[in-house]
Formats: C-alpha cells, sequence, structure tokens
C-alpha cells in the first residue's frame, strides 16, 4: 500500500486558500487511486513543528549515547518527523509565496527533516521520492515578467529538496491569486481563473500519473 506524505502551509483554511485547494484535488485524485493507501497529513498553519534549536541542531552531529536530556527530546521530535518523510512513497507540499518565498512554517519543517548523515549528504535516505509542490502566488513571477527575479519559492525550494534531500522535483503553479481582491488587479481576474482550473486539472493528472507510476 502506498504512502502519501501532505504537508499544507498556507494560513488561510479550506477554499480560501489558493494552494490548499489544489493539494486537496491531487490528495482525492491520489486516494481514488490508492483507497486502501495511507495519507500522512500535517497543517503546519494549525500545528506548527518547532523550530530548530540549539539543542535539537547539535543532537544531529553527535552520538545519541551524549545527548543530554534536552538534545534527546529535541532530537525525538526531528527523528518522528524524519521517519515520515522516509516511509513516504509521495510527498505532496502546499508552498504558497509569502514575502516573495515560503511560509515560516514549511521551513522549519525543512530544517527539522534535513538530517546531513540521514536524509542529506552524500545518500539521501529518501533520495529519487517523487515530490509534488504547489506553489501558489499572488502575481506573476513566471519567466518575462517584471518580477521574474523576485521569485524565491521555485528556486529555494528546487535546491533544497533536490540537491539537499535528492527528491524528484515537480511544480504546479496557480497564480495572480489576489486578482479577485486587489482591485487594481481586476482585468486579471480571467487569466486568475484560467490559471486555477488548470493547476486543479494538473493536480489531479500528475497524482493518477504518479499512482500509476508507482504501482508499475
Amino acid at each position: 500500500m502506498a504512502t502519501l506524505l501532505h504537508i499544507d502551509s498556507s494560513l488561510m483554511p479550506g477554499e480560501a486558500s489558493a494552494s490548499r485547494a489544489v493539494t486537496e484535488a491531487f490528495r482525492t485524485a491520489w486516494q481514488e487511486q490508492h483507497p486502501d493507501g495511507t495519507v500522512i497529513y500535517r497543517d503546519l498553519a494549525a500545528n506548527p513543528v518547532p523550530h530548530i534549536t540549539a539543542a535539537s541542531h547539535s543532537a544531529g552531529f553527535a552520538d545519541p549515547a551524549s545527548h543530554s536530556p534536552e538534545q534527546a527530546a529535541a532530537f525525538a521530535e526531528r527523528v518522528q518527523l524524519v521517519e515520515e518523510l522516509e516511509r513516504a512513497d509521495a510527498i505532496l507540499i502546499g508552498a504558497p509565496m509569502y514575502n516573495f518565498t515560503i511560509p515560516s512554517t514549511l521551513k522549519a519543517w525543512l530544517d527539522n527533516v534535513i538530517l546531513i548523515g540521514r536524509t542529506g549528504g552524500e545518500n539521501p535516505s529518501a533520495k529519487g521520492t517523487p515530490v509534488t509542490v504547489v506553489a501558489s502566488r499572488g502575481g506573476s513571477y513566471a519567466p518575462g515578467t517584471p518580477r521574474e527575479t523576485f521569485e524565491y519559492v521555485q528556486n529555494y525550494l528546487s535546491a533544497v529538496l533536490s540537491g539537499g534531500l535528492g527528491l524528484e522535483v515537480d511544480f504546479i503553479v496557480p497564480e495572480l491569486t489576489m486578482a479577485p481582491q486587489v482591485p487594481a488587479m481586476a482585468e486579471l481576474v480571467p487569466l486568475y481563473e484560467a490559471s486555477r482550473e488548470r493547476a486543479l486539472q494538473e493536480a489531479a493528472d500528475k497524482a493518477k500519473d504518479l499512482a500509476g507510476r508507482l504501482a508499475a
């Protein structure tokens, strides 16, 4: 039975969140293909993981037998997150753009799961696991647009997920999500709606394709 690790990080609930709507479409299609599978779900907005501390960081480079009680407790929380990553046959991440980058809660999760000598380093333990990132954004930062150079979500996540963790990374990018709320963007609403529908369809298609690949 396949296991999907589903991470959401949007502050907004349900349909009010562009990224959550698309991750839900992916998850629904995935579960249709894997009705007996497992979904590990973490809502980082509702239940944020601890930020890395000196104790949790240093514990990752020390022999567990030498851990202080503080290090042991902090490291146990990191190991739980790492084990969820390692159990996954596929990973789904909702990563909305906030102030040109990812939510701090998602950064905290990444800091916890990147463990040199295990998930990071020469032989990453989750190497090759497919990860689909829903990188929603209020405007457009696509190549050729005026704000192209402000795009730090895909650039950063490509580096850390592929380069750091050895994962197989794919992106779905619903954009112009602020158009319905910002009067100055009103003329862009049709483009937003097209982007949203395209992202929802892409999510369903990618989930089905990935399920087929894993079953083969």
